[in-house]
């Protein structure tokens, strides 16, 4: 079910991604052409790149496809990478939960308060709001259980999964021996 929600977050990021071209493309041609443009160009490109860069957070996160340095890590043991895979794990979701902290007021109040952004449309702040605490929540959530994933495997004698550069700098390293 979760890869379900993930695969529809990322679905819709992509569906921002095109929507946000198209939106540019479109403005900047009326802006040339007819002088004119679309109203509040720039608050709907604001929400649709927070779309664009929160929603797929689950997914990446799945695919454990973050930023990782390894030029250290990789020359430790396997069993001492997997503990750092799980602190990096735990450390993630400390920095994740003031997100979804703040996340969750500024969506509250962008709700109960019926806040909307200053413009020709009037556009109202609570869909972005609600989108960014959507993203972070199964961005955490995912966190979550890959943390407790990986100290089931490591306690069971196992090595966790590793990002992708790491499985196959230890493919390219066991092939050399």
């Amino acid at each position: 079910m979760l890869h379900r929600i993930e695969r529809l977050l990322l679905d819709l990021a992509c569906c921002a991604v095109v929507a946000l071209g198209a939106l540019i493309t479109i403005s900047v041609a009326l802006r040339v052409t007819v002088n004119g443009g679309i109203p509040d160009t720039i608050v709907m490109v604001r929400e649709l790149m927070v779309m664009a860069i929160v929603l797929p957070l689950a997914a990446a996160t799945t695919a454990r496809a973050h930023i990782v340095v390894e030029f250290l890590s990789n020359r430790m043991p396997l069993r001492t990478q997997g503990w750092l895979v799980v602190v990096g794990g735990v450390m993630g979701l400390l920095a994740l939960s003031p997100l979804l902290y703040a996340g969750w007021n500024e969506a509250a109040h962008a709700i109960t308060g019926g806040s909307y952004y200053f413009g020709q449309l009037n556009l109202p702040k609570w869909p972005g709001r609600v989108l960014f605490l959507i993203g972070m929540s199964f961005c955490w959530l995912r966190l979550l259980l890959l943390v407790i994933g990986d100290i089931r495997t490591l306690r069971s004698g196992g090595v966790p999964q590793m990002s992708q550069t790491t499985t196959a700098s230890f493919t390219e390293d066991g092939d050399k021996s």
